[in-house]
């Protein structure tokens, strides 16, 4: 089992990081949104990092590339998803380029946690919650993408036993690396191989005795793993 999902584990604390590049407010970036929405997304993958690995955030560094007119933007982004979640932000720290003015937006988000849970042994189901969706897709279908609020209180609850973000390498490939079986196919009812942009769909591992719950609390964005 693969404790960890793009994490490096420092003692009690768990660092986990996400960045994006060629996004944002900047003439020649390749995707135009907010700098703030940029910012969002990049914290909301590290957040889902942490908890993959059982760990709750302490610490938000930010790596702005973009100069220091995105500064408060990313930091208002970093803000909604705290929100979203119900909790107080972390103290936020870091540091900007400013000797250098890039012609593409740039930025890094890394959050640094306090390792709490381990990961519990389950002979439960995989199941995946959101859609994959990667491009304007984030934008225009976000009633589809897994809710942070949800899955959080679904957390609280011990409504699943692990999380694991899927990310550009789609469900299948996310899956076999959570489960270190390289070679086993599995079926859905979405597409297992195409991009889930900043994780807009997460693995589940679900006991039976939790299912029921666990439908009524995710809704029809759950699917079953075959």
């Amino acid at each position: 089992m693969t404790a960890y999902r793009n994490a490096i584990q420092l003692g009690d604390f768990i660092v986990t990081t996400d960045n994006s590049g060629g996004i944002g407010e900047k003439t020649d970036d390749l995707v135009a949104v907010p700098d703030r929405i940029t910012a969002r997304f990049a914290t909301r993958v590290a957040l889902l990092e942490q908890w993959a690995a059982g760990a709750e955030p302490e610490a938000v560094l930010l790596h702005n590339f973009s100069g220091d007119a995105s500064w408060d933007r990313y930091c208002e982004g970093i803000n909604d998803v705290f929100d979203e979640i119900g909790v107080d932000v972390p103290p936020i720290s870091g540091s900007s380029e400013t000797n250098m003015s890039l012609r593409q937006s740039a930025v890094a988000v890394t959050l640094m946690g306090k390792h709490i849970h381990k990961s519990s042994v389950s002979n439960g189901k995989w199941y995946t919650y959101g859609t994959p969706l990667v491009g304007e897709e984030v934008l225009t279908r976000e009633t589809e993408i897994a809710s942070l609020a949800i899955l959080n209180e679904a957390r609280r609850n011990g409504l699943f036993q692990r999380i694991w973000p899927v990310g550009s390498s789609g469900i299948l490939a996310e899956w076999r690396t959570a489960t270190v079986d390289p070679t086993r196919g599995i079926t859905s009812p979405l597409d297992v191989t195409c991009s889930a942009g900043p994780s807009t769909v997460v693995l589940l591992q679900i006991e039976s005795r939790k299912l029921a719950d666990a439908k009524l609390h995710f809704g029809p964005l759950l699917h079953t793993l075959e």
